[in-house]
């Protein structure tokens, strides 16, 4: 069993890591937002949307829904807009210092809004959860695979508390809302590339 959670502990951390619009979209919050509390809502979104992603490739229900190719086209255009229309928010936005009471920060509304979306409408997340979470769990069966399902949630759920955690941070000590500026910016090109990449798989596909 302590291969398992080693294992499962392992292959998640390397899949949440790499800096992705759902990473950069919490981290973001947990910035702009006058207090941590005022960012759950997209921390506790963004941890329920992986949980849910993670349980239905364990059960490989997403490998099934996923062989259909019209609703995969039709994911890929939904997200590619999404993630240029946030783009082009974020981009735009102006940070305010967290006494300010941060006007421009998102709503409880608009972050789980956003937060579903960030991570319900990526298919290159989708099919990495699938085809990396998915197969691996493959060779479990009962206990470990409930120990599998269950540690690669954990350490999704530790990840964006940190995330939040680690964003009010560097709001908090960003009195001139300068550095903050600099983050929104490369979260938008961060955005607008992941939207591209989209783009480009789907035309070289046909």
């Amino acid at each position: 069993m302590a291969g398992v959670i080693v294992h499962g502990f392992i292959l998640a951390l390397g899949l949440i890591l790499p800096l992705g619009v759902q990473n950069v979209f919490v981290f973001n919050q947990g910035a702009v937002q006058p207090k941590l509390a005022r960012a759950l809502p997209v921390i506790i979104t963004a941890a329920l949307c992986d949980t849910l992603l993670i349980t239905l490739a364990i059960m490989g229900v997403s490998v099934v829904v996923l062989q259909y190719d019209w609703l995969r086209v039709a994911m890929i255009i939904l997200g590619v807009g999404f993630l240029i229309y946030m783009g082009l928010a974020t981009w735009k936005s102006r940070p305010h210092k967290p006494e300010e009471g941060s006007p421009r920060s998102l709503s409880p509304k608009k972050q789980i809004a956003f937060a579903m979306s960030v991570s319900l409408l990526n298919p290159h997340a989708l099919l990495d959860t699938v085809g990396v979470i998915g197969t691996s769990s493959i060779q479990y069966a009962g206990g470990e695979k409930a120990a599998f399902a269950a540690v690669c949630i954990a350490v999704s759920w530790l990840w964006f508390m940190a995330l939040g955690i680690a964003g009010k941070a560097v709001g908090s000590m960003d009195t001139s809302g300068r550095l903050l500026t600099v983050i929104n910016r490369i979260s938008a090109v961060i955005m607008w590339g992941t939207a591209a990449y989209l783009a480009y798989g789907l035309i070289a596909g046909y």
